[in-house]
């Protein structure tokens, strides 16, 4: 006997011709050209949706821009600004300790950004600003020769770490607004 939802030849009365059965089943079925999960579609097709939907509780990968969040990318801006600053002279007071606050500081206001806003852009748009604002800061010589970077390979870890930092967090937020599970490559 079979137990598939579609019947098959036990399941209608008949003895024998299981693929008639099936036939019959898929012309009552319209495809519409969707995927099922069987043939591959995975999560999506099942929903009965050509692209994956948020996990519940997040905004959509292509959320609409309401007030609050051009009020929250606002704010994170503006905190990418002060944290460049203050990124900038912690790490090169105080090494080696200087350089890790500021980078946790960097790790904490791009994976928070991420999380706030529930799209890349809560990783980007502070990501911006600190890179812009470092490097008019680096850019920024006087004509004595002194500028805000110390020479030293804290100033080139502040530089690169920051840079590593934004792109761990954007991929990462991007894996979460596509819904993929963690640890299943693949399937």
């Amino acid at each position: 006997m079979t137990t598939s939802k579609g019947g098959g030849a036990a399941d209608k009365g008949g003895a024998g011709n299981g693929g008639d059965a099936e036939k019959a089943n898929k012309a009552k079925k319209p495809d519409n050209g969707r995927r099922t999960r069987a043939s591959g579609g995975g999560p999506a097709a099942a929903r009965g949706g050509g692209t994956p939907a948020a996990p519940a509780g997040r905004p959509a990968p292509g959320a609409p821009l309401t007030p609050g969040r051009v009020g929250m990318y606002a704010l994170l801006l503006v905190t990418g600004i002060l944290l460049a600053f203050a990124g900038t002279l912690l790490q090169a007071a105080w090494f080696p300790g200087g350089l890790l606050l500021a980078l946790a500081g960097m790790v904490g206001l791009f994976y928070g950004g991420s999380r706030a806003t529930g799209t890349v852009g809560g990783v980007l748009v502070p990501g911006a600003a600190w890179l812009v604002t470092v490097f008019l800061l680096l850019s920024d010589v006087r004509p004595e020769g002194d500028f805000l970077f110390g020479p030293g390979i804290g100033s080139y870890a502040f530089l690169l770490g920051g840079i590593v930092i934004a792109v761990i967090c954007a991929t990462g937020s991007q894996v979460r607004a596509t819904g993929v599970s963690p640890g299943r490559v693949g399937g």
